[in-house]
Formats: structure tokens, C-alpha cells, sequence
């Protein structure tokens, strides 16, 4: 016999450490070579460790919400091969394969081929959430991913059959039972980034309502003509084309601001972060380089990225690098909101739902579909002159949908 180390591998460059999310094995259990053993997160990315061994887990690092060390020891493997301790270090984005070249000199004397015995069904932490958002067991649930995992798809499959999702129905009895859930993973990630924006950005909020009518009539006619392989347009496609422009005007919006060192940095690109809601919490996927893209290339990439948030398979580049934020609530969006600022950068468009409200014309009240934006701004950096006069051409373009389309 012979003792296998798996450590914390190296998730994204410069990070020194991760957070262990979710365990897939305990102590004791039985694994086989490729089978997921546990999920790391940095920076809201998810990473999946598998196991490049055969063998019986003999030790785990810590509980989950424990940060582990890049390199530091994250699993102990007792195998049944004649070599001494291995180590398996970086995953790539291939693992399966880079596993196997890495692991190739250990020979061990016999295959161990079970299946894991844990308590616990396997499956992802956002295929987890959605089961309890959903109603699900997960115990009464077939896996279909490796090693019996359950995924996203068996439960909307087990949905889909009919069966009886395990929602408790309480009455008028009294309930006296308290709940403690530990801050862990993505959670506690949303709660630390709120936390440091919050402190260290003055925030400025200016809010504008805006006359829909007009886009939400062209808006419905490039739908009804869209072509078999454009998506169907929503109003954020607009608002993005409204925020490139209007920042060409404003290029302080379109910034972030280290204020350690004091440095602005100005981007030429307009990577849009959407913030998007999720199982697990809020994301904000990327749209780089909105100002190269259409109108019906913006709305493709954020379904593909909105899409990839919520199922947990966003990569840690599509969750990173943006340099303004859009939040949206859509029907829910009430009439105003306050939103928090994406640490550095240094404004961010809140979008309020959009309900049809009486406007006076100059001779009587008619109805007209109105929305308001609520903005944050960082006052270190942004005026509130220049953030009315941002909004106030953002606005003017919503407003006169025809602008957006107009070169220049």
C-alpha cells in the first residue's frame, strides 16, 4: 500500500488560496481514477478537483468554507500501488487528460473499480441549490454524470416525469426552530465584495425615469422580423448600445479605481459586466468588448452568459474583467433602487421595472410605458454633474431608439 496526496491545485493565476465549497467523499469512502472528489471556488469561479487514482480516501484538509492553500495537501489517498507519495499539482482545462500524462509512472498491483458509498448524493453546489430552490430530494434523484454525480438536467428530467417535489406544508402550528447556516462559498464571496465596496466607495446615486414607449415598439418589431438565428431581444441589448455611446462622452464611467496607489485607469473597451442572479448568488458575467457588437450579437452573448452563470459552468474569465455594471431585476425591479457599486469600478446602471404610467403631452394625460434608471457613482470620481449628464444622454438615446443605430 501506498499513500497518494492530492493538493489544492493552482485555480487561476495569482491566487494563493481557495475555498473548499463542497466535499463529494469523506473519510473512508472508496474513489476511482476521474471521480470528482471536491469543489474549490476563487473568485466566484467553481473548480472541480477529480481524483487521478484509484484508492480509499484516508484524510480531508478541513470542513467546507476552510481556505486551503495553493500546493498545501487537500486529500490523502491510500492506493495500492508499490510507489511512494505522489503529488498532483495544476489542473488544466483539460484534467482527465493532463491527469493521466502527470500520473503515468504510477503502476499500481491491482484496479480498484467500486462506487462511491457516501452518505451524501454527489453533485454540484449550484445543481444543489437549485434542487432545494425546486423542491427536490436529491436522495430520490438518478444520476446520470460520473460516478452516479446528479446534474442540473436529471432533476429537471425528474421534474419533468411528474414526480412530487418533497415541499413541506406547515400549518398554523408553532415554530420554534432556529437555523444557523455557515457563510460559505459564492455566498460569502457576494458578502465580502459588498462589504469592502460599500466601505471604501462614497457612493452617489442619481435616478431618471425614462420613456419606453417608442423602444418598446421598435423593440417588438425586431422581434416579430428577427431572423430564425437571432435571439429575441430584450430591453438590456438597448440599454448596452445606450451605455457605449453615452460613454464615449463620459469616459470617466468607464473606469476603475485603485485607490491604494490612487491610479484611474480609463478603458478604451467597454467590457460590460451584467449582473445576473443565480442558484447560488449573484454573478456578473462579462460582455467584452460590447462596443464592437451589435445589437444582436450583445443579446447572444449575454443569453450564452447568463446561461453559463446560472448552470455553474461560467469560466473565471467570463466572470472577471469588466469595467462598468448594469444590475436589472426585470419584473421586479421596482420603482428605485440603490445599487452597490462592482469594487473598482466606478458606476454601475441600475434598471427599474417598466410599467405604463399617465404623462402629460402639453394637452392631456395619455399613457406612456415608463421605466426608471437608478445609477451609482463613485463621488471620488465622478461629479454628480457628470453623472446627470451620462444618464441624461443615456436617457435621450432610450428615448429615441433610432440614435443607437446611428453611426458616430
Amino acid at each position: 500500500m501506498s499513500e497518494f496526496v492530492i493538493e489544492m491545485p493552482d485555480v487561476g493565476e495569482g491566487v494563493a488560496e481557495a475555498e473548499l465549497v463542497e466535499w463529494y467523499v469523506k473519510v473512508g469512502d472508496p474513489v476511482r481514477e476521474d471521480m470528482v472528489i471536491a469543489a474549490v471556488m476563487t473568485d466566484k469561479a467553481t473548480v472541480e478537483i477529480p481524483s487521478p487514482v484509484n484508492g480509499i480516501v484516508t484524510w480531508l484538509a478541513g470542513e467546507v468554507g476552510k481556505r486551503i492553500a495553493v500546493k498545501a495537501p487537500l486529500v490523502r489517498i491510500e492506493t495500492s500501488g508499490d510507489r511512494g507519495e505522489d503529488r498532483f499539482g495544476e489542473i488544466s482545462d483539460a484534467p482527465a487528460e493532463v491527469t493521466k500524462a502527470e500520473i503515468s509512472t504510477l503502476t499500481p498491483t491491482a484496479s480498484v473499480s467500486v462506487t462511491p458509498q457516501s452518505e451524501k448524493p454527489l453533485a454540484a453546489p449550484p445543481v444543489r441549490l437549485f434542487a432545494k430552490e425546486s423542491g427536490v430530494d436529491l436522495a430520490q434523484v438518478q444520476g446520470t454524470g460520473p460516478g452516479g454525480r446528479i446534474l442540473r438536467e436529471d432533476i429537471e428530467q425528474f421534474l419533468n416525469l411528474g414526480a412530487s417535489p418533497t415541499i413541506s406544508r406547515g400549518g398554523f402550528a408553532k415554530k420554534a426552530a432556529n437555523e444557523q447556516v455557515k457563510l460559505s462559498g459564492l455566498r460569502r464571496r457576494i458578502a465580502e465584495k459588498m462589504a469592502l465596496s460599500a466601505s471604501r466607495i462614497p457612493h452617489i446615486t442619481y435616478v431618471e425615469e425614462v420613456d419606453m414607449t417608442s423602444l418598446e415598439e421598435l423593440r417588438a418589431i425586431m422581434n416579430a422580423d428577427r431572423k430564425a438565428d437571432h435571439p429575441k431581444l430584450t430591453v438590456l441589448p438597448f440599454l448596452v448600445q445606450a451605455v457605449v455611446k453615452a460613454i464615449s462622452d463620459q469616459p470617466n464611467v468607464n473606469a476603475t479605481f485603485d485607490d491604494d496607489a490612487g491610479i484611474i485607469t480609463r478603458y478604451g473597451a467597454v467590457h460590460m459586466g451584467i449582473a445576473t442572479q443565480t442558484p447560488g448568488g449573484l454573478t456578473v458575467p462579462v460582455v467584452r468588448h460590447a462596443e464592437a457588437r451589435d445589437i444582436w450579437d450583445c443579446a447572444a452573448e449575454m443569453n450564452r452568459l447568463a446561461e453559463a452563470a446560472r448552470s455553474g459552468t461560467a469560466t473565471r474569465e467570463e466572470l472577471s474583467g469588466s469595467t462598468i455594471t448594469i444590475s436589472s431585476l426585470g419584473a421586479l425591479g421596482g420603482i428605485v433602487s440603490t445599487p452597490i457599486i462592482n469594487h473598482p469600478e466606478v458606476a454601475i446602471i441600475g434598471v427599474n421595472k417598466i410599467a405604463t404610467r399617465p404623462a402629460w403631452d402639453g394637452a392631456q394625460f395619455v399613457p406612456r410605458k415608463m421605466m426608471n434608471l437608478s445609477s451609482s457613482f463613485d463621488h471620488r470620481i465622478v461629479d454628480g454633474w457628470d453623472a446627470a449628464t451620462f444618464v441624461q444622454r443615456v436617457r435621450t438615446l432610450l428615448e429615441t431608439p433610432a440614435l443607437i443605430f446611428i453611426e458616430g
